[in-house]
């Protein structure tokens, strides 16, 4: 199975630069899509089911923000909207497809760059999120794709110093995004690629950040521990160019 997790920053802008074309040429079995920033009945999904895919997609309440979908060629046996906790459905945050063997989840976590009401929101939903997914994991073998906007390791960040008390990078968010991933996940191109650097999934549009790969490694593929030795390849592709931040993959057996 070949899943591709991507916050395109705008399905519609993605879509008209080329989004459609690359995902007929990836041909991805899942696609786990944040940041639609549009309303169900502004998506292309025929363009999507031309191609072979189910398509599902959880809005945010407010209209061109945030949202998340999931594209699946297999049809999933179950499909759940949200967590349950009406804060952060109404933000479009969530959405999970169950299949045989394990669930896949799209998830776009908050940011907390706005200020530090939005700081406060992004560190209760952390604490929020981890409960919810420990819970789950009780019945669900999960593998939980998607924009985390936290940076793990100084590795994965262009410049650790100066970044150091900004948010996606702050001392409490490594802590917890370290915590999360020990409490039974794989970072699925950490477990792939070493300690390669260099390697980012999201650049700033100011400061010809991408053209000098000024980046940060924010998005993730992480998997259920239980299935590491399914794991086969992941990567990050970013010489696909429909957003400020570019797909990761990975292969599971």
């Amino acid at each position: 199975m070949k899943i591709i997790s991507y916050n395109v920053n705008g399905i519609r802008a993605a879509v008209n630069k080329g989004f459609v074309q690359w995902l007929t040429k990836e041909n991805p079995d899942v696609v786990c899509i944040q940041e639609l920033k549009a309303m169900p009945e502004q998506i292309p999904a025929l363009e999507f089911e031309a191609l072979g895919y189910k398509s599902y997609f959880f809005s945010a309440k407010r209209k061109g923000y945030s949202g998340v979908a999931i594209l699946s060629k297999q049809e999933p046996r179950h499909v759940e909207f949200g967590m349950g906790i009406a804060k952060y459905d109404d933000e479009g945050r969530f959405l999970r497809a169950d299949y045989a063997d394990c669930s896949i989840v799209s998830v776009y976590h908050p940011s907390g760059t706005s200020g530090d009401e939005r700081q406060d929101f992004k560190m209760q939903w952390l604490s929020d999120f981890a409960a919810y997914v420990e819970n789950l994991k009780k019945d669900y073998r999960l593998i939980l794709c998607g924009d985390y906007n936290i940076c793990h390791e100084a590795i994965d960040i262009h410049d650790p110093v100066r970044n150091a008390n900004n948010s996606g990078f702050l001392p409490e968010e490594r802590e917890w995004i370290d915590g999360f991933i020990r409490s039974g996940f794989i970072d699925t191109f950490r477990f792939c690629n070493g300690n390669v650097t260099d390697r980012y999934s999201w650049w700033s549009y100011r400061f010809n950040a991408r053209a000098n790969n000024k980046g940060w490694r924010i998005d993730y593929i992480l998997a259920d521990a239980a299935l590491k030795g399914r794991i086969v390849s992941a990567d990050i592709l970013s010489d696909a160019m429909h957003s400020d931040h570019c797909p990761i993959v990975a292969e599971i057996k």
